[in-house]
């Protein structure tokens, strides 16, 4: 059973951290990771402690993610109502993503930012170039956010390696 945990909590790991560029849920990949490979070995090394930080992490992953595409918006130049653009905006086009395998939601959340925190500050501001500067700063923003969720993912993966390292007698 410990070498079917530990594979599974590697497989998952992987597969997660893979997933992050993407735009997929890879960080809730890997929270289920640590959490089958705790399920798997009995709880001996995944505690309530490594449970909460790796559910913490992931959560603030998703925060982070959006929270630096708002506020990127408005590093360019833009308004708050721009910030607003870029979440709303990057939300739907990760959803409606499209046409292209394997990185749709990725380049539609990307295209999303841009085009909704550039149509929020031109209502706005009425001004072109201040909207298409606040798009751009969106679109660094949501990549800036991806490079952060990277990062927690290796994080979480650390943690997972920690678990099995703590079980070895």
């Amino acid at each position: 059973m410990t070498v079917l945990a530990l594979v599974l909590l590697l497989a998952l790991s992987l597969v997660g951290l893979a997933m992050i560029p993407l735009g997929l849920p890879g960080l809730w990949v890997m929270v289920t990771g640590v959490l089958a490979y705790g399920w798997l070995t009995g709880f001996r090394s995944v505690g309530i402690a490594i449970i909460a930080i790796v559910l913490g992490l992931a959560f603030l992953g998703e925060i982070i993610e959006n929270w630096i595409g708002f506020r990127y918006a408005k590093r360019y130049g833009g308004s708050t109502r721009s910030g607003w653009g870029a979440l709303i905006g990057g939300l739907i086009g990760a959803t409606i993503g499209v046409p292209v395998a394997v990185i749709g939601s990725v380049l539609g959340a990307f295209i999303g930012a841009f085009i909704g925190a550039a149509l929020f500050e031109y209502s706005y501001s009425r001004h072109p170039g201040v909207a298409t500067r606040a798009g751009w700063g969106a679109v660094l923003g949501r990549a800036a956010g991806a490079a952060v969720k990277i990062a927690l993912g290796v994080v979480i993966a650390v943690i997972g390696l920690y678990a099995v390292l703590s079980s070895r007698p």
